[in-house]
């Protein structure tokens, strides 16, 4: 497997980079036996290569010994001095087992790598990035390209290590998919292959109440238009009947912007809760514009009391802060929780010095129902472990009211009749792919409406090219 990862690395390398002088950078472990294969096969391929390595030769073990026996070539001491010339360095100094800080003479490698104009290619993982929360133990690498094997760790994937990484390639090496499946992994990357399989698609005999109705709770006068933004998102994501619920103070705001959403007032929540009786609401979201305090609040409960999925935002979740267990005792396990950091530390004060992915999955299992952390790379988490990261937001969705298309999207899911999971985890990949459709000078009111094209391109069947078709 070392021959295969090293091989798979240096094929990348000839196949990406023009042909130049290479550093290679060996530490005294596997990753570092990963680098002397990649040093002999360039050397093979013609390339002029300085291998540096940490340590002497003679303290290698194992697999990696043997690789630095195969290698001949002149192994120098790792200093900064084996930078001169280089055209490319070759990061193979701590792969994914690495849970200390990095000290010297590592650490003054790493910022003389950095430091230097040459583009770095990392052998599994950037130096200094933690595997399993792309946090920086001290420093790390900043790589160009990085190339790791079987699949992408949360590293590549969570913010800093992501940066870091720069483009990921995964390489074969040979394990077969048997195998990984054996290993019941429950960290995914986000990707439609997870959840389109329980996305029912409309066919000839649908009626709009088969595709689902989501009720959006409105905020009171000149605080509505959150509200709208995540009605028009449930409608656009295919709910077939979206209905905002409106304090009657707000009413003729929304009526002037609501055309195919329809609306009712509803004061309070004896309100709320008897639109709610009528089962044909299938999702219910509070919280964007709501307000903080005990009206919404009693908003939640009465989401939560009836049969509707509960998608739960914004304000909705900061009305709780204090007051957790009483919220927490009464959430479903389909129910969806969307908070920023700000909001997921009011609610979880005692998870926010946990990484994201750790506290996202334990927020899930304390509130034992789904949580959506969000950020650039938002985490979905359920309560029984399993997590999605995702990959594909682009950083124009730092923009005000993203958030509540977000939380329309996966109402208007939910309302379809995903469960949570599942359509928290479309809800973000599609706002991704509609944010990066749109692209820079996005705003939240774009969003929506770029979902057709994104929801197009993922459902319409293959199109034949011109010159396949043959005359009849």
């Amino acid at each position: 497997m070392m021959e295969a990862a090293g091989a798979a690395a240096a094929s990348f390398i000839i196949r990406s980079i023009s042909k130049r002088p290479v550093a290679v950078l060996c530490g005294r472990g596997n990753n570092g036996g990963d680098g002397f294969v990649v040093a002999r096969k360039l050397k093979e391929a013609g390339w002029k290569v300085r291998l540096g390595l940490v340590g002497e030769k003679t303290g290698l073990k194992g697999d990696a010994a043997l690789m630095a026996n195969l290698f001949e070539g002149e192994v120098e001491p790792l200093g900064p001095s084996l930078f001169e010339g280089a055209g490319l360095i070759v990061d193979a100094l701590f792969g994914t087992g690495l849970a200390r800080a990095i000290e010297s003479p590592e650490r003054e490698i790493i910022e003389a790598a950095n430091a230097h104009a040459a583009p770095k290619i990392a052998i599994d993982l950037p130096s200094g990035v933690k595997a399993d929360t792309g946090e920086i133990l001290g420093v790390s690498i900043e790589a160009a390209a990085t190339i790791t094997f079987i699949a992408r760790k949360p590293g590549h994937l969570l913010f800093p290590g992501r940066a870091l990484s720069g483009l990921v390639e995964v390489a074969d090496i040979g394990v077969r998919d048997k195998l990984i499946g054996a290993a019941t992994p429950s960290i995914y990357e986000n990707h439609p292959a997870l959840w389109a399989g329980r996305w029912r698609r409309p066919g000839f005999s649908t009626h709009k109440y088969d595709r689902g109705h989501a009720a959006i709770v409105s905020g009171p006068r000149l605080k509505t238009g959150a509200a709208r933004l995540a009605a028009l998102s449930a409608l656009r994501v295919g709910a077939g009947l979206v209905t905002v619920l409106s304090p009657s103070d707000a009413a003729n705001e929304n009526a002037t912007h609501l055309t195919a959403i329809m609306l009712r007032e509803a004061n309070d929540a004896a309100a709320i809760g008897g639109v709610l009786a009528d089962k044909r609401f299938t999702a219910a979201l509070i919280g964007p514009g709501a307000g903080v305090g005990a009206q919404t609040r009693e908003g939640v409960f009465a989401i939560l009391g009836s049969a509707a999925g509960g998608v739960f935002d914004a304000d909705a979740l900061t009305s709780f802060e204090g007051e957790e267990p009483g919220f927490f005792a009464r959430l479903r396990g389909d129910d969806v929780l969307t908070p920023h950091i700000g909001e997921f530390a009011r609610l979880f004060p005692q998870l926010k010095e946990l990484s994201r992915l750790d506290a996202a999955r334990a927020a899930a299992k304390a509130a034992q129902c789904v949580i959506v952390l969000k950020g650039a790379d938002t985490v979905i988490a359920a309560p029984d472990g399993r997590a999605i990261i995702n990959s594909n937001a682009p950083f124009d969705l730092a923009t005000a009211g993203a958030g509540d298309v977000l939380a329309g999207v996966i109402a208007g899911l939910r309302a379809q009749g995903l469960p949570g999971f599942e359509a928290a985890a479309a809800g973000v990949w599609l706002h991704g792919a509609a944010g990066a459709l749109v692209g820079p000078g996005l705003i939240a009111e774009d969003l929506p409406n770029a979902l057709p094209s994104v929801l197009r391109s993922l459902f319409a069947p293959p199109q034949s090219r011109p010159e396949d078709k043959k005359n009849t």
